[in-house]
């Protein structure tokens, strides 16, 4: 069982559809950029995931079915292709020799901008949690350090926590330092989930 199989849970019954989509998108990408062994042919794959994506917004999508998913779950819901099309930006930062961690957390914030309206609960801090979770999932992914990051002391409302709560798993990632990294859904990180749902901070 992995992290999300938890966090799915705590998902919206009616927005798990559309969760699914966009995480699928998202796993596409990070797929791409832990299987290149060549920076340029992963550029081209991810090139091409971005342009599929942009063309969704004035198109049919072709026969590939996280593209499908996308029109039928995402799209319905206000999250665009060009939207989605952005969080290739933050995975690219990952191809480069010199891999600019710090600018790849972008995907985080987009990631999680997108969530947002699905919940229909724009929110100032959302960024900030986003980019914490890419923080930690790059580095459970081992493609970037784990790094430092400063604590959020934000309190998430209820509507928001089917989100933030992946924001929350990343702080416990933070604080436990990696090195190993604690397993997934663990006891310990259901408990947090469950923290986080009921109180809404990420400390």
């Amino acid at each position: 069982m992995r992290d999300r199989d938890l966090v799915r849970l705590y998902w919206p019954v009616e927005l798990r559809p559309a969760f699914d989509a966009l995480f699928a998108i998202d796993d596409a990408m990070a797929d791409i950029v832990a299987s290149s062994t060549q920076a340029a042919l992963g550029a081209i794959r991810l090139a091409w995931w971005r342009d599929a994506l942009v063309r969704l917004d004035s198109g049919s999508p072709p026969p590939e079915p996280r593209l499908q998913a996308a029109v039928a779950e995402l799209l319905v819901q206000g999250v665009t292709g060009q939207d989605l099309a952005a969080l290739e930006e933050g995975w690219a930062h990952l191809l480069d020799e010199d891999a600019d961690t710090e600018a790849a957390l972008v995907r985080g914030e987009r990631l999680f901008a997108m969530g947002a309206k699905l919940l229909r609960t724009p929110n100032a801090n959302v960024a900030e949690a986003g980019r914490l979770f890419a923080r930690a999932d790059y580095a459970r992914r081992g493609l970037a350090p784990l790094g430092a990051c400063q604590p959020i002391t934000a309190t998430f409302e209820r509507r928001l926590r089917p989100l933030t709560c992946l924001a929350a798993l990343a702080a416990r990632d933070m604080r436990q330092g990696g090195s190993p990294f604690e397993p997934e859904a663990t006891p310990g990180r259901a408990a947090r989930l469950l923290s986080h749902k009921l109180f809404g901070g990420l400390s």
